[in-house]
């Protein structure tokens, strides 16, 4: 997929900083509820109240499928919402917040503490909690890539809902530690509220006739057109492959590296942040490469730190430091292009304005598919290994280290296969 030519889109063209900010503080706050839902969460489920690691992957799993599967009815619902006005989807937008900072409240300090009733309480508050977050995120991404524009503009505008997210996970990865669960609750609530009034304020798009969203059939549009079926499926193997990690992360730290509590924040804060400060080169790259030569070379660099993380062991903390910090920066591809893609694919299918909502819930859709084939396979997979939290058989820290480091490679190499031959080298203007 090359650069295309310049969108004669009048709000893409006069998106600023300022309308960068309003747009993209939102992303703040969902970024920083993802890090605690999806890493912490086992971790703390687990040690904290005993949770076994088979039982664990099966409610993650079922939460996450329940998750993925609802996210194209949400976007049919936001595409329909956004047909009627951007009010409606500010109001849809503001109960979602509501429900979500209930939810993530209600997961991490549980009414109840008997094993069954926490397994069911736990079940029951995902899927609250992952339906709001959903219907949020769906409404925002299509929010972003109804603001059009070239190959540039589209990646600046993910660029700075990705970046301050980038700014909420780095604050999400230092605050359970450093100030506890209690104040990161707080300082969620509290960036939650800023970035609905600053999205209320944002440039808001322009929609088109709501015939795409009222059609018989509609909420499977985006399958019709083979090029968002090729990025689609170059997405979830390389989602998938970024998924397990962050799913295995805290482990690997704990018991492959044997490191200490106190050096998590600076770990995945050093991995966070890198992928921040490398948004921004990474824009200049697309610049002269385009999107998808862009993100192929991201991937080549996860594969490579990937493979050096398989050499580190324990008490190494410096050379995975450095490991984490380069990871970061293949991270800030995976943030800021694929989405600007993904919009890009809506515009050449002439569907911009009208359908958003139906690519990014399938879009989503993909996102929580990977996350809990993640969850669901690896730590069941991992237990069969003989691996728990605290083993330090060599057998149990060698599937660890599979999981975590070569696994991961695998999937990358096939996802930068399909990259380069469906998508940089299709033919121009297929669809």
């Amino acid at each position: 997929m090359r650069p295309d030519t310049p969108a004669s889109t009048t709000v893409a063209q006069a998106f600023t900083p300022r309308n960068g900010l309003a747009y993209g503080l939102l992303g703040l706050p969902l970024a920083f509820v993802a890090r605690p839902l999806y890493v912490i969460l086992p971790n703390h489920y687990a040690r904290e109240f005993g949770v076994q690691l088979a039982t664990l992957g099966a409610i993650l799993l079922g939460a996450r499928l329940f998750d993925a599967l609802i996210d194209p009815l949400l976007g049919r619902l936001s595409d329909r919402l956004f047909a009627h006005s951007a009010k409606a989807v500010l109001a849809l937008g503001a109960f979602a917040a509501l429900v979500l900072a209930l939810g993530f409240a209600l997961l991490f300090f549980p009414l109840v503490r008997a094993p069954a009733a926490l397994v069911v309480w736990a079940c029951i508050m995902l899927m609250v909690t992952y339906a709001a977050y959903s219907a949020l995120s769906v409404s925002h991404q299509s929010w972003g890539a109804m603001l059009g524009g070239n190959e540039a503009q589209r990646s600046r505008i993910v660029a700075w809902r990705e970046g301050l997210g980038l700014t909420g996970v780095v604050l999400a990865s230092v605050s359970p530690v450093t100030l506890g669960l209690p104040a990161t609750t707080a300082i969620f609530f509290i960036a939650l509220l800023l970035g609905w009034l600053a999205w209320s304020r944002a440039v808001r798009p322009q929609a088109k006739a709501a015939t795409h969203a009222a059609a018989p059939g509609a909420i499977w549009r985006p399958f019709w057109h083979v090029n968002f079926r090729r990025l689609l499926a170059v997405f979830m193997l390389n989602g998938i492959a970024s998924a397990v990690p962050a799913t295995l992360v805290l482990f690997f730290i704990q018991d492959r590296l044997q490191s200490g509590p106190a050096m998590e924040p600076l770990f995945l804060g050093s991995y966070f942040l890198t992928a921040a400060l490398s948004i921004p080169v990474w824009l200049a790259v697309v610049k002269r490469l385009g999107l998808a030569a862009s993100w192929l070379c991201g991937m080549f660099l996860a594969i490579a730190v990937f493979g050096w993380a398989t050499q580190v062991g324990a008490g190494q903390t410096g050379a995975f430091l450095v490991i984490c910090a380069l990871s970061g920066v293949a991270l800030g591809t995976d943030l800021a292009l694929p989405g600007a893609l993904l919009a890009g694919v809506i515009q050449t299918n002439g569907d911009s304005g009208r359908a958003e909502g139906a690519y990014f819930g399938w879009w989503n859709f993909a996102t929580k598919l990977n996350l809990a084939l993640a969850a669901g396979l690896a730590l069941p997979m991992l237990g069969l290994f003989g691996y728990a939290p605290g083993v330090q058989a060599p057998q149990a820290l060698g599937a660890l280290v599979i999981a975590y480091c070569v696994l991961p490679c695998v999937l990358k190499l096939a996802a930068a296969a399909g990259l380069y031959f469906f998508i940089i080298k299709q033919p121009r203007g297929a669809a």
